[in-house]
């Protein structure tokens, strides 16, 4: 199977967010040598929004990350797929994950839970090698080399990366994101990062894998410590930034989508910054 082509970094952000681009910015940041816009925030099934980020650019694809099973039937998503990979061909990425189990009564184990709706995605002829499954655990993780192209971690470490990679082997997509802060204020940066993972430290599955990852209770609990901080949010000089996140590429990440923790009328600037110490082309 084919790995998914994206270039090394991405932009990860909410779909909402990057509907408010306009159209000159996303060519900016296609520009700017980024492959590949990864849109959390569980969107619909429809996803109407995808065609006008394609239509604005050349090459830069999109990504779900992701898709949440329990609120997007799989039927409509794969007509949603479908439609976008007819119009653009090969430049839309499908991710899908099974949210939190805090959110959704019916939640059920994720394993079997993503095995049926992965059925589904085969039944409506969507291809193994143009999804991505949300994976932190190692079971998780395995599924989504086997029914994949493989997994997309979400608020994790260079550490988890290499522990992904040793599991997949070499032959799995692995496009874990990171969050990244351009200060070279600490207390500014934890701050603007505890506001971020303030969610997710409410949600066990990111509490189980940081404590798969050596963090302790006092380090999880809310707000979170300046370790925990530290280790999932990267900040100082872009060149900082830019090394923390190829850790993830020397531990074996294929693309790391950099989510930059600033409102969308500043995004294209930060991106602009970390182009260079990235080594993306940036013209």
């Amino acid at each position: 199977m084919t790995k998914p082509s994206l270039g090394t970094y991405g932009v990860f952000g909410f779909f909402w967010t990057f509907a408010q681009l306009t159209p000159d910015q996303l060519r900016a940041i296609e520009d700017l040598g980024y492959g590949a816009l990864w849109a959390g925030g569980s969107p619909p099934a429809e996803l109407p929004w995808v065609e006008p980020l394609l239509e604005a650019t050349t090459n830069l694809k999109v990504a779900t990350g992701i898709v949440n099973i329990w609120t997007a039937d799989a039927g409509e998503v794969s007509e949603s797929f479908h439609r976008i990979d007819k119009a653009y061909p090969g430049r839309f990425l499908l991710g899908i994950g099974v949210g939190h189990p805090e959110a959704h009564t019916e939640y059920q184990k994720p394993i079997d839970a993503l095995k049926a709706y992965l059925d589904k995605l085969d039944e409506y002829g969507v291809p193994q090698d143009r999804r991505v499954v949300a994976a932190l655990g190692p079971q998780v993780l395995k599924l989504s080399a086997r029914r994949a192209a493989g997994p997309h971690p979400y608020l994790t470490t260079p550490e988890h990366t290499a522990q992904a990679r040793a599991l997949l082997g070499p032959d799995a997509f692995l496009a874990p994101e990171h969050k990244a802060v351009l200060t070279t204020n600490a207390e500014e940066a934890r701050a603007v990062g505890r506001k971020a993972l303030d969610i997710y430290l409410g949600l066990q599955n990111y509490l189980n894998n940081f404590k798969r990852l050596g963090f302790t209770d006092s380090d999880v609990a809310k707000p979170g410590s300046d370790r925990l901080i530290d280790a999932v949010v990267a900040y100082g000089t872009p060149d900082a930034i830019a090394a923390r996140l190829a850790e993830h590429v020397d531990a074996g990440a294929d693309h790391v989508p950099v989510q930059v923790l600033t409102g969308p009328d500043k995004l294209v600037d930060a991106l602009a910054e970390l182009a260079g110490p990235l080594g993306l082309k940036g013209r």
